[in-house]
């Protein structure tokens, strides 16, 4: 089975490492959703929820501590996809798998192939701009 999202895709690469083993673990976690079965998502879809939230307040710290002029639009972002992730988790706790996976399989792969080469693209650039190689 193809998998939704390339792990090893360049365009998702940042040169930070630690921003790129997140991106890899994120992109692990959204393909073994895609192929599990009911009982098993219902497992992995929080330990997504939580890992994304994790690497946001990575992301959000660093941008603070740099002094990224993008600050509030980046937050505002991972703040709208955690709401989204929230609500769609509350729904597959309840039962409902094929919620969370038209969620997983249609929306997530745009959203992280668009944030990963906008936003956190701008932010790598930023962040090794100011030194911040984060090995």
């Amino acid at each position: 089975m193809p998998k939704l999202i390339k792990a090893f895709d360049r365009r998702y690469r940042l040169g930070i490492e630690k921003l790129d083993e997140e991106h890899r673990k994120f992109v692990e976690l959204v393909n073994r959703l895609e192929s599990s079965e009911n009982a098993v998502f219902i497992e992995l879809f929080p330990q997504l929820v939580n890992h994304i939230q994790q690497h946001f307040l990575t992301e959000n710290a660093l941008m603070a501590e740099s002094g990224y002029s993008a600050i509030h639009e980046h937050i505002d972002e991972h703040q709208r996809v955690l709401d989204e992730l929230n609500r769609i988790g509350e729904k597959v706790s309840l039962g409902s798998v094929s919620m969370g996976r038209t969620y997983v399989t249609d929306h997530l792969p745009n959203w992280f192939e668009h944030h990963a080469e906008t936003m956190d693209s701008a932010l790598a650039s930023h962040l090794k701009s100011r030194g911040f190689a984060l090995a």
